[in-house]
């Protein structure tokens, strides 16, 4: 079977948790562990968010005397796909002896009149309290927005629509390659419609829904989706919580799923299933095995229709 794993940003930086190499390093190998018990028996592709890191290295470009300009988040972006790509490559490499793994930067089409340049919503970066978040607003022209515990820098995220590296993905996999990619969404992409020539866009993509675009493109059976909860649950942090255990897409669409956090994950799901006919699951990452076997995480299916 062939899979495509999203990897949450905070799976690999815990909200809270101090961004130095060895922190992610822990991390990324108990990552490791759960994807090499998948691995034995299936194709894999895995892609991975970057919220926390590209937010470091934003800060650090922005106070940094040496540049005239900080760095865009295009180039950003990229540094932190190679990044975490190059520590899932190594750790993934120790855990499976003998076969093959890849990590590729990788680029992501959007387009240049995405409404979403004007309406930045995708978090990164790390929390601030709330003077903290004002200063950086008035002094970096942040765009800020309030998030669990304090606040967090905004940035515009346009909907993915071609994954440039595709067809060299399709060749590493043919190959019995582990694959590597589309690490926070890709690097954001436009193409000049006459040339194709492309160019960095100021943005961060949503990686679950890159990972569903790639899972289609690459005819994928399973899109697994991982995140620091077991479930999807409905009226998540009231009394009323219950975890949604099997949900069809339409169902899952009309659970008014926050955009700051369940939100992109359950509609990266559902237009996956929608669009394929095969399955999806959004789950924690220590049971990655038992989500794709169907003993935890939220199952999602395609409706069963009656003749």
């Amino acid at each position: 079977m062939r899979i495509v794993v999203a990897l949450g940003g905070n799976a690999l930086l815990h909200r809270g948790e101090r961004p130095d190499a060895s922190v992610q390093q822990a991390n990324i190998d108990r990552v490791s562990d759960a994807l090499a018990a998948l691995a034995h028996d299936h194709e894999l592709v895995v892609t991975h968010g970057n919220g926390p890191q590209i937010g470091l290295l934003a800060m650090e470009s922005a106070t940094d005397p040496a540049l005239s300009a900080p760095y865009p988040l295009d180039l950003l972006g990229a540094q932190t796909e190679g990044m975490i790509g190059s520590l899932l490559a190594r750790t993934l490499h120790n855990a499976l002896p003998g076969r093959r793994v890849a990590a590729l930067v990788t680029h992501t089409l959007v387009r240049a009149d995405d409404p979403a340049f004007e309406r930045p919503t995708k978090f990164v970066g790390q929390v601030y309290a709330g003077n903290a978040a004002k200063a950086l607003a008035r002094t970096r022209g942040w765009h800020m927005a309030p998030d669990t515990g304090g606040w967090r820098r905004v940035v515009p995220s346009p909907a993915p629509h071609h994954i440039v590296e595709t067809d060299t993905i399709h060749e590493l996999l043919s190959a019995g390659t582990l694959v590597i990619c589309g690490g926070g969404g890709g690097v954001p992409v436009t193409a000049d419609p006459d040339t194709g020539a492309l160019t960095g866009a100021e943005a961060v993509i949503d990686k679950d829904f890159t990972a569903a675009l790639l899972a289609e493109d690459l005819r994928a059976d399973f899109l697994l989706i991982l995140t620091d909860v077991p479930n999807v649950y409905e009226g998540y942090g009231t009394p009323e919580q219950r975890p949604v255990l099997d949900a069809t897409p339409g169902e899952l669409r009309r659970g008014g799923y926050p955009d700051g956090s369940m939100g992109p994950k359950v509609r990266a799901a559902a237009r996956f299933v929608e669009r394929t006919g095969g399955l999806a699951a959004i789950g924690a990452l220590d049971a990655a095995y038992e989500i794709v076997h169907g003993r935890s995480g939220t199952l999602v299916r395609p409706d069963l229709t009656t003749a």
